[in-house]
């Protein structure tokens, strides 16, 4: 009997060991800006098949719109583009993914993009209207909570302002005057200088808007979103400048589409109008996203609800053109999971989420389902916690 009990005893913290030696298992999290409700969406994914949970939504304002996760993945930062101008920081429960309101600070100007640089410590905004890009300090503890540190004067249009991979360089798309702004970052103090050059110029009317950066580091991919294009620039290590290489289309030529042209800036009116505008056959496109092994990139188009797949080559980068897929209505933002294996896109006129699977080999999308959403639905952010 008692050979029994400390045989049964052994087991036990044999088996109570072996639990506590478990890594705790992550778990993935969607989060979509609604412009119209002026909230924050948030879904917890299926890991296995990309399905999603409705988790509720936390208030924001209207015309809340662009997001981006801290790298430490300690708060998600939404700006809102309605009367004051402002960004809030959202802390992320590491266990639930909710997100609880930190704190909101003032920005300069209705700004339609935002990201932080690499270690976390600076805001980086762009304002189309304003013709103008800022950076915000960020406290030690995540939160945004003093204006802007430093503003500067941009081309017309400013649209997406992002630090390369090294902490060193940072771009901003001037898509109004068909430019990209090249500086040079003091990760110390936050401020940003002129490179030399200090514009790259790209074709007339094309439009830059959104862009992305290999893994590693060597290419940045830009979406022009008055003629679906995508060009491939090549980043110099040492001098943080662009060099373009090659352009390819995202819209085929039968779509119907012609080229676009500048819009009005986005404003509460102008949101309300929306679903009595006059239908436009011009190009719209929108979102890029690059899937994390650099194989695969992928656009949207609005104005034909689309979504495009190119092959990048491994040796050179250069994008090829395979498909287009239909998809949510007017397609702003799309994001690809960390793991790599599903693209999610959300819909301004769509009243529902879309996932797709990603097909490791050929980058080909398969639609896993579609989700309720909120109304004018915007940015896509994921997360995997912890």
């Amino acid at each position: 009997m008692k050979t029994k009990r400390r045989y049964l005893h052994a087991l036990t913290l044999l088996v109570s060991t072996s639990l506590v030696a478990l890594p705790a298992l992550s778990k993935t999290f969607v989060y979509v800006s609604n412009s119209i409700d002026g909230n924050i969406s948030t879904y917890e994914m299926e890991s296995a098949t990309g399905a999603l949970k409705p988790m509720g939504a936390v208030p924001a304002a209207k015309l809340v719109m662009p997001m981006a996760i801290a790298p430490d993945k300690s708060h998600l930062y939404a700006v809102t583009r309605s009367e004051p101008m402002r960004v809030f920081s959202y802390s992320i429960n590491k266990q639930s993914g909710q997100l609880t309101e930190a704190a909101q600070a003032p920005l300069p100007d209705s700004m339609p993009n935002v990201a932080t640089d690499r270690t976390g410590r600076f805001l980086f905004t762009a304002s189309y209207s304003g013709n103008k890009a800022a950076v915000s300090p960020i406290d030690a503890d995540g939160r945004v909570t003093r204006p802007a540190q430093q503003i500067i004067e941009t081309g017309k249009n400013a649209h997406s302002i992002q630090a390369d991979h090294s902490n060193r360089f940072v771009f901003i798309s001037n898509l109004g005057s068909d430019q990209i702004m090249q500086f040079r970052f003091d990760a110390a103090t936050g401020h940003l200088s002129e490179n030399v050059p200090p514009v790259v110029h790209t074709k007339q009317g094309e439009g830059p808007r959104h862009f992305v950066f290999s893994p590693d580091n060597r290419f940045v991919y830009v979406l022009h979103e008055l003629t679906g294009t995508v060009t491939q620039y090549a980043l110099d290590a040492d001098k943080g400048t662009l060099h373009a290489l090659t352009s390819v289309a995202s819209v085929p030529s039968d779509s119907g589409l012609i080229q676009g042209s500048v819009q009005p800036a986005i404003t509460a009116t102008r949101i309300a109008a929306r679903d009595n505008e006059k239908a436009r056959n011009t190009i719209a496109a929108a979102d890029i996203q690059l899937s994390p092994d650099g194989r695969f990139l992928y656009t949207t188009e609005r104005t034909g609800s689309k979504i495009a797949l190119f092959n990048l080559d491994p040796t050179t980068g250069a994008p090829s053109y395979a498909l287009n897929y239909p998809t949510v209505l007017q397609p702003r933002g799309i994001k690809i999971a960390p793991s790599g294996r599903f693209l999610i896109a959300s819909g301004e006129k769509s009243e529902s989420v879309a996932v797709y699977k990603i097909d490791p080999d050929s980058g080909k999308l398969s639609e896993v389902g579609r989700y309720p959403g909120g109304h004018g639905a915007n940015w896509v952010e994921i997360v995997d916690l912890p």
